[in-house]
């Protein structure tokens, strides 16, 4: 039998040591363990700061976006009656630098896109669009599609074409989808003025490989393939011809009310040739002749597309501003809004007589074009309609 100490040393050395070693090792995994978790902070706060920082400069250039907006509002004289106007401090390279930003990495800014491009005239757009491809080697209308969606993406789109273009391709959709959609074609020529309609003849031979007068005469008939194609030469006669008034009113009266049957000839020719400030001339003496508006003879006399182009025709006449409010109330306030008819009137009319537009539907529905489309559009689509309509009114 071993003496006491010696069965007690040689019992407990090896347990000893292990317990040691074992004790060591954990330290060492605790102090390493800390040390990783001590990095990681840093690392996340260092990380939380420059997403800070980077907020903070994205917060103020979509302040600064949204100050744009406004702001040249003021500096052009009432005269001008667009809603959109060219923005005074542009710059077109610096412009291409946010959109680029806006639109890099994962996901896409659309309040930097919308307020940018809805604060720049079309014209600007297409100097940005210039210096984009300059600076990244790809067309900005291309990125812009690849990173958007839905009506917002179209509306950015046609935000980003030249007015003639965006007409000429309007109106080839119009003749070359499944069946021709007339409401478009007669929106467009009953209400471009005759310089207006020579570019977009230009633009559609050249973007399209056709003439437009071709396809229009393939596509429609009579009277009303007529009076568009008298529209579309653009050649009315300009001024007032005072000998011509009563004449041409007492005409019109022959050819409708103050006969059996209608004489459309004397309509189209009459309303298709004559001066917008003749034809107003010419409906007072209607008036005084047959006792109601020349607008009440045309629906009683006529039907179909040529009535629908004929009425156009009287009221782009009286108001141009008032035959588009009309046309955006009808988008909206039906089941469903025509969301083609309110995105083509909005683009095409925000650097023409938005502000006009924008009266003549208070005056006549009693509730603002703004508030209108809030109630029937949504997300960024709606956000950047009311950017073009320009105010609550």
């Amino acid at each position: 039998m071993p003496a006491p100490r010696k069965f007690l040393e040689s019992s407990t050395s090896l347990p000893l040591a292990l317990d040691w070693g074992w004790n060591l090792s954990l330290y060492v995994g605790m102090l390493l363990g800390l040390l990783v978790l001590m990095l990681l902070l840093l690392w996340m706060l260092l990380k939380q700061l420059s997403n800070s920082q980077q907020s903070r400069a994205e917060k103020h250039e979509k302040a600064a976006l949204v100050k744009n907006v406004f702001v040249c509002f003021a500096l052009f004289p009432q005269a001008y009656r667009g809603s959109v106007r060219p923005f005074v401090n542009f710059n077109a390279k610096q412009d291409a630098e946010v959109l680029h930003r806006a639109m890099k990495g994962i996901g896409t800014d659309e309040d930097v896109v919308l307020m940018l491009l809805s604060a720049r005239s079309n014209d600007q757009r297409q100097q940005i669009a210039t210096e984009y491809k300059k600076a990244y080697g790809k067309a900005l209308v291309s990125a812009l599609k690849s990173e958007l969606g839905g009506l917002f993406e179209n509306l950015i789109v046609a935000l980003m074409s030249p007015p003639a273009s965006y007409d000429a391709s309007q109106l080839h959709k119009a003749l070359k989808g499944a069946g021709t959609e007339d409401d478009v074609l007669i929106e467009i020529l009953a209400s471009r003025t005759g310089e207006q309609m020579k570019d977009i003849i230009k633009v559609y031979k050249k973007e399209f490989n056709g003439k437009l007068e071709k396809d229009i005469c393939s596509d429609t008939s009579g009277h009303y393939q007529k009076l568009l194609v008298i529209l579309l030469q653009g050649s009315r006669e300009v001024g007032v011809d005072e000998e011509k008034i009563e004449k041409d009113a007492k005409d019109l009266y022959a050819a409708g009310e103050g006969k059996f049957g209608t004489d459309e000839e004397k309509f189209i020719t009459i309303l298709g040739n004559r001066s917008a400030e003749h034809l107003r001339r010419v409906f007072e003496a209607y008036k005084k002749l047959s006792g109601s508006e020349l607008e009440e003879s045309i629906e009683g006399e006529t039907t179909g597309n040529l009535e629908n182009l004929l009425l156009a025709v009287v009221k782009c006449a009286r108001s141009v501003p008032q035959f588009f409010a009309e046309g955006l109330y009808g988008s909206m306030r039906r089941a469903g809004t025509d969301d083609d008819t309110l995105m083509r009137i909005m683009v095409s009319r925000s650097e023409v007589d938005m502000l006009d537009i924008r009266a003549c539907f208070k005056k006549a529905y009693g509730a603002s074009l703004y508030s209108t489309i809030q109630e029937d559009t949504t997300g960024d689509y709606q956000k950047a309609l009311l950017y073009l309509c320009g105010g609550n009114d």
